[in-house]
């Protein structure tokens, strides 16, 4: 069993969102209501410096400002980020019935790892997969194809949770069944329907009800 991290696994948008925000007052501009950037938080400081700045990748100040975002975040990383509800229940109910689990994020391991660590969650998964472990990150399937070498299951023995498009394109080319989760951020303006998932849930714990009905 695999998750994504941002919007999946745990509610990162308010530290996210506030690293943005610290950056967009040092710079004379008033906050953005968190309601407003929650949407684009799986997408990281792409998806913030879009919504904050109106600036993308190419442009002149991106490099600069991703990176004092990134500063904010790295020393405020677990303040008000938490697992989503439900979550800790379900990943308890993994380990009683002896289904490993693990992380597959696009978040670079900096950030990652002790994000996880402070959630209590290292110990616990059976492998961790950041942004910068393989070559290339998803939409490629390249994470997700370590991360079942890691476990030791074939592929088609995992199943994706994710939150965004490019999770469930990524579990496809993996060769992975994957699972959209109505309680994440859903950045995408494609409806969440229409992205080819094999299985959509409203609550982590209806991953329960598909295990039992697909055993």
């Amino acid at each position: 069993m695999l998750f994504d991290l941002d919007g999946t696994l745990a509610d990162t948008a308010p530290d996210l969102g506030g690293a943005l925000n610290r950056t967009r007052v040092e710079d004379g501009l008033a906050p953005l209501p968190l309601a407003q950037l929650r949407p684009v938080t799986s997408q990281g400081v792409r998806g913030l410096l879009r919504e904050g700045y109106g600036l993308h990748p190419n442009d002149a100040r991106y490099a600069r400002l991703a990176e004092r975002v990134l500063c904010h975040y790295a020393q405020n990383i677990c303040v008000d980020t938490a697992l989503f509800a439900n979550m800790d229940k379900l990943l308890n109910e993994l380990d009683a019935i002896g289904i490993k689990w693990g992380i597959v994020t696009n978040k670079h391991t900096r950030f990652a790892i002790p994000l996880l660590a402070a959630l209590g969650l290292t110990p616990r998964a059976a492998t961790i997969v950041c942004g910068d472990t393989t070559a290339k990150a998803k939409p490629a399937p390249d994470p997700l194809l370590h991360a079942a070498r890691e476990t030791g299951v074939t592929p088609a023995e995992c199943v994706y949770l994710g939150d965004d498009e490019r999770d469930i394109i990524a579990a496809k080319a993996a060769g992975i069944p994957a699972i959209a989760v109505r309680w994440g951020y859903i950045g995408s303006d494609k409806p969440i329907d229409e992205w080819s998932a094999d299985y959509i849930i409203d609550d982590p714990l209806d991953l329960m009800n598909l295990i039992s009905w697909t055993r």
